[in-house]
């Protein structure tokens, strides 16, 4: 388990809940910490865990990113009330670390909650560490099935793959008249296992014929021989389940072949990476995701604003799912006024309704699942644009 890192920064002073509001997040009741003059400043330690070195960094990496940009704004927004203490783990995307990091998080750092992990997979093995210590964990990439059932005490605004996979294979079924098509996904991935299995349901309930289904490992660099297996079937498109690293690779080799159908992938091909390194073998390629920093609202353009002042880059998906996480947890805890009681915390995460955050309009259902709406995107002239 890598060293923890502490980012902390206390900002100059200004009024606190109006840039809190101003930033997406809603304002705190009458009741809420800081709102009778004169309380003293608490402060509350949040643990993120996340995907930072490895194979899959490029998804850590933003994530961290929108929460240092996120934890820079709570904490100047509201200085004297509530300071955010960030303190980061890399699991490097392995079970075994994540699992050490939550327990070093919650029994030695004693963190009020726990934004992460990346992984869905990583979820599934800390997720009931977290419940069994009471501890409020909120996921922010994890779109897997079965998440939330986990226990009472986890969250996630990432939308799940059932509803996120559905509404990128409908547009493009409809665009491209796709009657017929193949699967090829990671078989040793939770996430990728998870999406494959949406992606064939939904072709079925849409009555497309399934000429076959091809898989790999993570790891893998060497994708011709299933991708040519899948060319001789002659499908009309191409159904992805992968990381970005893996994903990106099968785009690229499936254009090397001759394989130019429409490609529909799940949500681990957004991030800017799959452009790098698919290149020009992304174009056309079709995603759903719940931000897209080309959106014309002016919430959304504020931040990818901010984010690219400070990071020299657009955000992603992963980056602006981490900076709404942050702001929420940070609105549930100025309600409570209690920035070191996870219960409080917990309960009030369950009755959250209509967050604004960049990525969406947020509430939880009554399994603490996100409410929202995808938007699919497709690659155009290298990037990811609306889909047209």
């Amino acid at each position: 388990m890598k060293q923890r890192k502490v980012l902390g920064t206390v900002l100059s002073a200004v009024l606190g809940v109006s840039l809190l509001a101003g930033c997406g997040a809603q304002p705190a009741s009458d009741n809420g910490a800081g709102a009778s003059g004169g309380q003293a400043e608490q402060v509350a330690k949040i643990g993120y865990i996340g995907f930072i070195s490895g194979s899959g960094a490029a998804y850590g990496e933003a994530q961290k990113q929108g929460l240092e940009l996120a934890q820079a704004e709570l904490n100047e927004a509201n200085k004297g009330k509530l300071k955010i203490e960030l303190i980061v783990e890399d699991s490097g995307g392995k079970k075994e670390s994540a699992i050490n990091a939550a327990n070093k998080l919650i029994n030695q750092d004693n963190v009020v909650g726990i934004i992460g992990p990346t992984l869905s997979g990583e979820m599934f093995a800390i997720g009931p560490v977290a419940s069994e210590a009471e501890t409020p964990i909120f996921a922010i990439s994890n779109t897997a099935e079965g998440i939330n059932e986990i226990g009472e005490y986890v969250f996630r605004n990432s939308l799940p793959e059932s509803v996120a996979i559905p509404a990128a294979m409908e547009v493009a079924i409809q665009k491209h008249g796709i009657k017929k098509a193949a699967f090829i996904y990671a078989k040793n991935d939770d996430f990728s296992v998870s999406g494959f299995k949406t992606m064939k349901e939904t072709a079925e309930k849409m009555g497309l014929t399934n000429l076959g289904e091809e898989s790999f490992s993570n790891g893998d660099v060497d994708f011709a021989a299933q991708l040519t297996k899948i060319k001789a079937t002659n499908p009309d498109a191409l159904f992805v389940s992968a990381l970005y690293k893996e994903g990106s690779l099968v785009v690229k080799k499936a254009r090397e072949i001759g394989l130019n159908v429409p490609i529909i992938g799940g949500n681990g091909f957004n991030n800017p990476q799959v452009l790098e390194v698919a290149g020009p073998a992304a174009e056309g390629l079709v995603v759903a995701t719940p931000f897209s920093p080309e959106k014309k609202d002016e919430h959304v353009q504020k931040f990818v604003k901010s984010f690219e002042a400070k990071y020299n880059k657009k955000p992603d998906q992963f980056a602006a799912q981490a900076y709404d996480g942050l702001y929420t947890v940070a609105q549930s805890l100025l309600k409570t006024g209690k920035a070191e009681d996870r219960q409080a915390l917990r309960d009030e995460l369950a009755q959250l309704k209509d967050f604004n955050g960049v990525s969406g309009k947020l509430s939880f259902d009554e399994k603490r699942n996100p409410i929202g709406e995808p938007v699919v995107v497709m690659v155009k002239e290298g990037k990811f644009i609306p889909f047209e």
